[in-house]
């Protein structure tokens, strides 16, 4: 009996593994993109590039940021075994200070169903008169 239970075990154990082989897998070129020092107000927009490199169609079903000044966009289309895709960030630079947020890829890729990538940088202070905290319009004497 304990022969059988455990060529049962081994069984599963050898089709499981042969499962998590088989599917879509995703690998980005990059993790992290790195703005560097960023001027008030310049193109916040970045790549980030992937590739389908399992054997099955890679269908990602959402990316989020991790905050509302960043915003990602992505493939809405599968993509096929090998091809390549882009995933898009844009963040907000009119947020003067340290960049450092992420965005969360759920897909369907059996290595990573949950990738995250980073963003960092630091934006510059704003120019004169252009303040984010303080829009609200002249102050009372």
């Amino acid at each position: 009996m304990k022969k059988i239970l455990f060529l049962m075990t081994l069984c599963l154990s050898v089709f499981s593994f042969g499962q998590a082989l088989n599917g879509a897998k995703i690998e980005f070129k990059k993790e992290t993109h790195d703005y560097g020092n960023v001027k008030y107000g310049a193109n916040g927009t970045c790549t980030f590039e992937f590739t389908n490199t399992g054997n099955a169609p890679l269908i990602i079903s959402e990316a989020k940021g991790s905050c509302g000044c960043t915003v990602p966009s992505w493939p809405k289309e599968p993509i096929a075994p090998g091809a390549k895709g882009t995933l898009t960030v844009k963040y907000d630079t009119k947020r003067p200070g340290p960049i450092a947020k992420s965005v969360t890829i759920t897909s369907n890729a059996t290595n990573e169903p949950n990738k995250v990538v980073r963003i960092k940088g630091n934006v510059g202070p704003a120019p004169e008169g252009d303040s984010p905290v303080n829009n609200a319009g002249p102050k009372a004497n």
